[in-house]
């Protein structure tokens, strides 16, 4: 048992230059939480150096380290057969699997696999210390951006304490590791020309009411296709649901605060009204941007394809790089002009962020007045007088490629 007392065995060793040895037993944990013993040899010292008195006292000290005798509470290391790997695939991620988001779930454990797991694949855990894990997100901070460094910084410092915690490593090596200097990270916007000629250029009610959204209402990817017509409220949208890779998530939103309604500009809500008049489906349930599934079920939109089919190419014939549109880089840009139009703590209530600066948490209050004028300012910045080009539009295609019949926009 690991508890036994041992005193080890001490032995000169070597012809030219005599070195004290010391043979020991190890106690280990195995994969399937057993205690297994296993017998060690250490180098010492040179005998001409260390009394044997003294490098008995040392052949101690690797002995409490290595059985983990170090603390009032004895912690068995994994055994080697216990690698970094295995223990990541078998112990960690399904632990941790029931606690992430669908989308969040497969962007981790690529993540984790590709720049973690082939680094230290094969590698006992035991093996893998505070010098090791640096070394990794130093490497990484010369090659990728601070977004995936601190990825990994933030992963690893997780599997390793969860080893700690499910008793597979005496210590947690990641504790002292520090987020490394990465290299500076491109965070692109649209200008108010572009969101201008963008949006004066899309004439199919469908998708200019997904892109007005995306663009002036400050909803992420997964809550604007996740829009059912419950959500639209007149003057405001309440977040129900979220989509992922075509798949709706009845009752799953990224945070508390992503149930907070958003304020709809005055402008863009005709846009919506547009929309409903000729969409198909208005029942509470149904998605306000779907498409065909299997068998002609409804599923919401895939953002990708969308963006690639529906509204790329309008991007491309203005002049628009395709990477400025997407609905990361518009809610980005409208968090970043909230800056000239309200106040900080409108731009936390608008984007609907936990946290922001502990001054703006403490000092300023959110106004639900100001929180509106916030949002109806910078859409009037950007719009103007602009009104839709509905007008001219009798016939729409929906997007599975079938035509809307009977409807007259002038109407809308």
């Amino acid at each position: 048992m690991a508890m036994v007392y041992q005193k080890g065995t001490v032995f000169l060793q070597g012809t030219r230059k005599k070195k004290w040895y010391g043979k020991f037993r190890v106690y280990m944990k195995d994969r399937d939480g057993k205690e297994v013993e296993k017998t060690r040899k250490v180098v010492l010292g040179l005998k001409s150096e260390l009394h044997k008195w003294e490098a008995e006292e040392k052949l101690l000290e690797f002995i409490r380290k290595e059985n983990g005798h170090s603390s009032g509470t004895p912690v068995l290391p994994a055994d080697d057969n216990v690698t970094f790997d295995w223990f990541v695939a078998e112990r960690y991620l399904p632990m941790r699997r029931g606690q992430w988001r669908p989308a969040t779930a497969q962007k981790t454990e690529f993540e984790i696999n590709k720049y973690l797991v082939q680094r230290f694949r094969d590698t006992p855990l035991r093996a893998i210390g505070t010098f090791e894990i640096q070394m990794l997100l130093n490497a990484l901070a010369q090659k990728y951006s601070e977004s995936i460094v601190k990825h990994a910084y933030v992963n690893i410092r997780s599997i390793m304490r969860t080893a700690q915690k499910l008793s597979f490593s005496p210590i947690n090596p990641s504790e002292d590791t520090k987020m490394p200097e990465t290299k500076a990270v491109n965070r692109p916007t649209m200008t108010a020309e572009q969101i201008m000629r963008l949006i004066d250029a899309i004439e199919d009610p469908h998708d200019l009411c997904l892109i007005s959204i995306g663009l002036f209402c400050a909803t992420r990817t997964s809550e604007t296709l996740g829009l059912q017509w419950k959500s639209y409220a007149g003057d405001r949208l309440i977040i129900h649901s979220t989509a992922y890779e075509g798949r709706l998530y009845a009752g799953k939103v990224k945070t508390d605060e992503s149930r907070n309604s958003i304020p709809i500009p005055e402008a863009i809500r005709p846009v919506i009204e547009a929309w409903r008049k000729v969409c198909k489906d208005t029942s509470p349930e149904a998605l306000m941007f779907s498409t065909s599934g299997r068998r002609g079920k409804k599923v919401p939109r895939q953002p990708k394809n969308f963006l690639k089919w529906r509204i790329h190419p309008i991007a491309v014939n203005l002049g628009i790089p395709k990477e400025l549109v997407t609905f990361q880089v518009m809610r980005r840009t409208l968090g970043t002009d909230l800056q000239q139009h309200g106040t900080m703590k409108d731009a936390q209530r608008i984007l609907r962020h936990a946290s922001i600066r502990t001054t703006a948490n403490v000092y300023m209050q959110p106004i639900p007045a100001s929180v509106m004028s916030a949002i109806n300012s910078r859409t009037r910045a950007i719009l103007g007088d602009w009104e839709p080009k509905l007008a001219k539009v009798q016939h729409t295609t929906v997007p599975n490629g079938s035509k809307l019949g009977g409807a007259d926009f002038a109407s809308a």
